[in-house]
């Protein structure tokens, strides 16, 4: 299996072989149709002037001459009507030329180099062959030759052609290197990245990624750091829910275990009796409405809770909760302050029935007698306010953040007396989350509690 430090070393250099390749092409294609026609006229005037001169100037002598022309860096190779060949400077790599070519020059017609066989045309400029030259006729002691000559490029450009290649084979053996090099720190923090992954896997959860860098690796290991955090408070969460719903089940069972075996072995008199039953029938009904609370906590931290929305009136639904809890305020002689307008919103009614009893039963709850409770609808821009306000208890400072947590009871003991098991808050919330709401409490210490329900319009909100 290959792994992603070769793949990306791998994809580097082909990337620098496939660029140098379409470079070369690239630069072949701008010799073959703009510079070879020029590089072509560059020597012609040459040749004229070789030609010019010897022949303004025989007396010279041909040989000396061409001895002469050939040490100022040029190739020469002379042809004589018995096709004697004469080569001056350096010899020709390639000597062969043809003899039609040659009689062509020794006529009169000047010859201007052949088209290179070379795939790549840019080869054919240092191609050192008589074909690759300008020929041109000379007439020296009443005889005509064919002058065929080139610049010397291995004496007017070898060094140049070395220190070339030179450059180019270190920079190719450089960016190697660099991307060799480059490519292990791009990969170090994924490879860190996978045995963190590997320990959340196993459980352990502290995990310490290089969140410093400014790029897109460093916010990719600020994420994962986020995420391993997630995971792990995710964890502690799953574990303390285990654990309470443990406790929250197996108090209640003992007291029944407890007082059931009491009575069935006869240990008890008859109003005791009374009371342990009274008792089991309490801690019953407790487990049930338990329950059924985890039963709702369930379907709706399902990924697709079944929702049913519908079109209904939101102040008559609290007016309705507030029918069925009348007895419960009365009884405190709580002070009803309302403000309900007219209100339709598309919701799913029977979910947020539950929202406003949870919410309304536990203002009537923590509140003192004589006491008042408020609730308010108000409609805004982009949807419904509703608040529900009690003259209660209140909520300490450091247990406010926490009430919406499951299982939380701020006042363990009261709670337990009351018959509260902490979920249903933590219902309400997810409740109003998946209606694309937020939930949230402000509260006093002995002057009262207010929670706040925002519905966002897009649920259908209509006012009447």
């Amino acid at each position: 299996m290959k792994t992603l430090y070769v793949r990306i070393v791998a994809s580097f250099i082909g990337i620098t072989l496939i660029s140098g390749l379409a470079a070369l092409f690239i630069t072949d294609y701008y010799y073959e149709y703009r510079l070879q026609d020029d590089n072509r006229e560059s020597v012609l005037p040459i040749a004229l002037g070789v030609q010019s001169f010897f022949q303004s100037n025989p007396a010279i002598g041909l040989d000396n001459y061409m001895e002469h022309v050939a040490s100022l860096g040029y190739q020469i190779y002379l042809v004589d009507k018995a096709q004697d060949v004469h080569t001056y400077g350096d010899p020709f790599k390639h000597d062969d030329i043809a003899q039609d070519t040659v009689r062509q020059v020794l006529s009169g017609y000047p010859y201007y180099g052949s088209e290179s066989k070379h795939i790549l045309k840019i080869l054919g400029y240092f191609e050192n062959s008589v074909q690759n030259t300008i020929g041109l006729p000379l007439q020296a002691s009443g005889e005509t030759y064919a002058m065929f000559i080139r610049p010397n490029l291995q004496q007017q450009i070898g060094e140049v052609r070395v220190l070339l290649a030179l450059l180019l084979s270190y920079a190719f053996v450089l960016i190697l290197a660099f991307i060799v090099i480059l490519t292990r720190s791009i990969v170090k923090p994924l490879q860190a990245m996978k045995k963190a992954t590997n320990k959340i896997v196993s459980g352990s959860y502290k995990v310490a990624l290089d969140v410093k860098r400014q790029d897109e690796i460093g916010d990719l290991a600020r994420h994962f750091s986020h995420m391993a955090g997630a995971l792990e408070r995710l964890d502690e969460m799953r574990q303390e829910f285990v654990a309470n719903v443990s406790h929250e089940f197996q108090t209640p069972v003992t007291s029944i275990h407890g007082f059931a075996d009491a009575i069935l072995k006869g240990e008890v008199t008859p109003e005791e009796q009374k009371q342990y039953l009274d008792i089991i029938h309490e801690e019953s009904a407790r487990l049930s409405s338990l329950s059924k609370q985890l039963l709702t906590l369930a379907s709706l931290d399902k990924d697709t809770p079944v929702m049913k929305p519908s079109s209904f009136r939101l102040d008559e639904q609290i007016r309705h909760v507030l029918i069925v809890l009348e007895w419960q305020w009365t009884q405190k002689r709580l002070e009803l302050e309302l403000d309900l307008p007219a209100t339709t919103i598309n919701a799913d009614e029977s979910l947020l029935h539950h929202v406003w009893t949870n919410v309304i039963a536990n203002a009537i709850k923590f509140s003192h007698e004589d006491g008042s409770l408020a609730i308010s609808i108000s409609e805004e821009a982009k949807g419904v306010h509703i608040i529900v306000s009690d003259t209660g208890t209140g909520i300490p400072p450091d247990a406010l953040p926490h009430i919406f947590d499951r299982f939380y009871k701020a006042d363990k003991a009261r709670s337990r007396r009351d018959g509260g098991s902490g979920l249903g808050l933590a219902i309400c919330r997810k409740i109003v989350q998946l209606h694309g709401g937020t939930i949230q409490a402000s509260s006093e210490e002995g002057k009262g509690t207010s929670i706040a329900v925002w519905l966002p319009v897009s649920n259908g909100r209509q006012s009447d």
